[in-house]
Formats: C-alpha cells, sequence, structure tokens
C-alpha cells in the first residue's frame, strides 16, 4: 500500500530572484535537509526525485522503516520537511512535496541497496549500453567493486554503479518476501 502526503511550497515569492538551481542540485540539498530528519524519527530515507509531471514540479521522498510506515510518519515528516526546504532550499520554481513509502516497486539508490535485496528480482536503466543494452531485469547477486551484479536469463551481468540512471526493485513484497527461486 502506498501512503502519500502532498504539500505546496507556501511562500512561492521567495523563489522569484533565485538563480537557477539544477534538479542534481536540488537532490543533493533535500538529502541533506531530510536525513538527519528522518533519522531523528526512527526512518530510514530511501530515495529522492525531483522531476516534472502535469501538476507541476515534484519533490518526492520515499521513507522506510522497519514493519512500514504508516500515514502518520509520511504526515509528520512532510509538515516538518515542508518548513525546512522553505528556508533552506534556493529553487526558482514552486513545487509539490511528497512523502511516501518505497511502495512494491521500491527504488535502488544506494550501494548498500544492492546487497540488502540480493535475490530479489530488478528493473535496471543505464545512461550508456552495457553489453549492448541499456534495460535490464534480472535477479541481484549484490554489489562489488563498484558493479551491479544480475543475473539475467541465467547470464550473469556487470553494470558500474555510476550508470545507473534508474533502479527499482520488481513486485517486492516487503521484508517478509519470498526469495526468487530457480
Amino acid at each position: 500500500m502506498k501512503e502519500k502526503r502532498t504539500v505546496k511550497k507556501r511562500d512561492e515569492s521567495l523563489t522569484v530572484n533565485v538563480l537557477q538551481t539544477t534538479t542534481e542540485e536540488i537532490i543533493i540539498k533535500v538529502k541533506e535537509l531530510a536525513q538527519p530528519l528522518c533519522a531523528s524519527e526512527g526512518l530510514e530515507l530511501v530515495f529522492v526525485e525531483c522531476h516534472r509531471e502535469s501538476s507541476g514540479r515534484i519533490i518526492r521522498l520515499y521513507v522506510d522503516k522497519p514493519g512500514g510506515i504508516t500515514l502518520n510518519d509520511c504526515t509528520q515528516i512532510s509538515r516538518q520537511l515542508i518548513d525546512i526546504l522553505d528556508v533552506n532550499l534556493n529553487t526558482n520554481w514552486p513545487y509539490n512535496l511528497e512523502v511516501s513509502s518505497p511502495g512494491y516497486d521500491r527504488p535502488l539508490g544506494k550501494p548498500e541497496d544492492f546487497e540488502r535485496f540480493k535475490g530479489n528480482i530488478a528493473r535496471i536503466r543505464t545512461s550508456s549500453p552495457v553489453e549492448g543494452q541499456k534495460n535490464f531485469k534480472g535477479v541481484i547477486l549484490g554489489f562489488f567493486d563498484e558493479f551491479v551484479k544480475l543475473d539475467v536469463n541465467d547470464k550473469n551481468v556487470a553494470i558500474p554503479y555510476k550508470l545507473i540512471t534508474k533502479a527499482r526493485l520488481f513486485d517486492y513484497n516487503g521484508e517478509n518476501r519470498c526469495l526468487y527461486q530457480k
């Protein structure tokens, strides 16, 4: 079950005369601001994304904790973080803030994630071809020497971590899951 809380940036006038900030810089800054808040609430900051959707710009945080997160967890982080972002985040555009559970297609954003979720199926997209392709779906074998190892159709593929643009678990059912069996 995916739980969300959406909050609009309150004071758009603060951002009118600010220099252009890149999406990557925004994501880095949001991570820096959100990580200590999440830790203080006993939550793991899983992933941060920022992009344009039909409803406008979205800054989306995925958070989790053992046993799963509740709507109340999302609401608390959202209410606290929007104030922190209003003061510390310099954008020249308004945005919506969403705080959500990772869901069944949990993002994999850190090298540790590929160790933690060994044995699960993942979809990975790369910025340039690896062994002639950019999209992969396979069983995670782990993270070794800056490479994510996958079993794709009984073939081991080593994907350079720095080339990964998107990685998500495929049909993940939580911590008490049945691992993929051949």
